[in-house]
């Protein structure tokens, strides 16, 4: 190839409808469209992205960015999406013309690299599938697109496929805050308008999959469909179960059931037809993997085709060590659904009988296990809540409360009561019964008790899944006025009444009255968009 001449890899599909031209990339030395997996290993390996490790994983570092950063996130404001926008503190307008021209300069600092492009789909459904185009100058961020969201499968498909919405992840390069107006280096810009999604400055791979998730959040419920921050599996008898939760709470581990079939991990919409998964692959935390407690992700993190974000790995010896957090607590392990058995070929089940919302209370007041009423789970779903504890960020010395609407504040681009207003009608239309699982601690807080056995977790679960709490008696918890069961197969009975695990009774209630106040106060900024009945359940 002669100095200056760029070259277009075409796929076994050959050259897609839209090249890359189309959408003002050019001048590049090489584009790879939808490389496959095998490909973007030697493609990675080569440009020293990452490392083989032992079994098959590619391991790689994301740079100074090792998880989300939200503070860098911005939607354009322009005149097709400012009115619909929950503006505030979680969506930060970002100027038209300045995405304008930090979009020219990227495209300039992509002239004379090797780019790579993931066409592929957000949304398993094809009534509401949205086509998307990931474009990289990392291979290793090509495969992790690659694995996250649905691949086209059919040549005649690809041959018509034309993306939606567009992907520009850029690492190595850096906004100037001065010129670019942006906070920092980083950023993620978001143009609804444009459909265009630019990330630059962090190497953090989870950027890509939730910016794809907040275009969902602004997409589908202008569809009638609810977007949910959920994983979902269904059981033997064809009756599927949602479960939302922020991370940390069990969302991936407790939806990863060898008895049931998994949808997804983490990202669901709910329409008309029943449940849908966004995605084609997991992105799990494997810190502290056991393979005795999550067998089944635990085997992904030893499978070739994997990307491990962050993992610690033995240079010499190409051994990865899971309980290694010198890089940060938040290791990844990003691979296709299809490595978990069990798992759901079409990425869509019916309509969900049971939802199931975790928290993860570090207090640890709440009980193990609660029945909600429509307006409960309402409430409870505009609240998000779980806690943070000690020694997971910098500067937390005792347990602190985090409330995310929806489960997922960051990624809701429309105002909450869009979508409480969707799960409320969603579970009265299809008789949804909704369980609140806390994950969190027992006969005292982080620091005093210990954490709920995740086996009884897991007895509790199926408990409610399978019907067998269907005839239990249940008693209102005074605190939080939570319906409790008064006994659960395989759980003993003293551990469904949080007060009774604690030694200090006064202790416990102090710290059932401070949190019962921290709902309350966080429930202040949505108490005139909901129902009276709904702003009556703390009381």
């Amino acid at each position: 190839m002669e100095e200056g001449q760029v070259e277009a890899c075409e796929t076994q599909n050959g050259t897609p409808k839209v090249p890359v031209e189309q959408q003002g990339i050019a001048n590049y030395t090489r584009v790879f469209y939808n490389p496959p997996t095998p490909q973007l290993y030697e493609q990675a390996i080569r440009r020293q992205e990452g490392l083989l490790a032992h079994r098959g994983p590619l391991v790689v570092r994301t740079g100074t960015f090792t998880g989300r950063a939200p503070n860098d996130k911005f939607l354009v404001r322009e005149p097709s999406s400012e009115d619909k926008i929950w503006w505030g503190q979680v969506n930060r307008p970002f100027d038209a013309a300045d995405f304008d021209r930090l979009h020219a300069r990227l495209l300039a600092y992509l002239q004379g690299r090797e780019i790579y492009v993931q066409d592929c789909y957000a949304g398993a459904d094809p009534a509401y599938r949205v086509p998307i185009r990931v474009v990289t100058e990392m291979a290793w961020q090509s495969l992790f697109a690659r694995n996250m969201f649905i691949r086209i499968q059919d040549p005649a498909q690809y041959a018509a496929f034309e993306p939606e919405y567009t992907v520009i992840a850029a690492p190595h390069f850096r906004a100037d805050p001065e010129l670019d107006h942006t906070r920092s280096e980083a950023f993620i810009l978001i143009h609804f308008g444009k459909k265009l999604i630019l990330i630059g400055g962090t190497g953090y791979g989870g950027e890509i999959k939730k910016s794809i998730f907040t275009m969902m959040n602004f997409v589908l419920p202008q569809r009638g469909v609810f977007p949910m921050h959920c994983s979902a599996n269904v059981g033997p008898d064809g009756r599927a179960a949602i479960f939302f939760g922020l991370s940390g709470t069990g969302k991936t581990s407790l939806s990863a059931d060898p008895d049931r079939t998994l949808v997804g991990d983490d990202e669901h919409g709910w329409s008309d037809n029943g449940i849908f998964n966004f995605e084609g692959g997991c992105y799990a935390k494997v810190i502290r993997l056991s393979p005795e407690a999550e067998p089944q992700i635990y085997a992904c993190t030893r499978r070739f085709g994997t990307v491990l974000e962050n993992v610690a790995i033995d240079a010499r010896t190409r051994l990865v060590d899971l309980d290694d957090d010198s890089l940060t607590e938040n290791t990844r392990a990003a691979y296709p659904l299809h490595f978990i058995d069990n798992t759901s070929r079409t990425g869509t089940a019916p309509h969900p009988r049971d939802i199931i919302m975790l928290t993860c209370d570090a207090f640890g007041v709440l009980p193990p296990i609660s029945r909600l009423s429509p307006q409960e789970a309402m409430y409870h779903f505009l609240s998000g809540y779980t806690a943070k504890v000690a020694g997971t960020e910098a500067g937390i010395t005792e347990p602190q409360a985090t409330f995310s609407t929806c489960f997922g504040a960051p990624f809701m681009a429309l105002p909450p009561a869009v979508y409480a207003r969707l799960l409320g009608e969603r579970m009265q239309k299809h008789q949804a019964r909704c369980w609140l699982i806390n994950t969190g601690w027992s006969g005292g807080g982080y620091g005093v008790g210990k954490r709920i056995d995740i086996r009884y977790t897991r007895a509790m679960v199926h408990a409610a899944l399978n019907g067998a709490l269907d005839e239990v008696p249940f008693e209102r918890e005074p605190f939080f006025g939570l319906h409790i069961p008064t006994a659960c197969p395989g759980v003993p009975e003293k551990i469904l009444r949080p007060q009774e695990t604690w030694r200090d009774k006064d202790a416990y209630r102090r710290q059932a009255e401070h949190l019962k106040g921290l709902f309350r106060e966080n429930f202040q900024a949505f108490a005139d968009s909901v129902d009276p009945d709904v702003r009556r359940v703390m009381g």
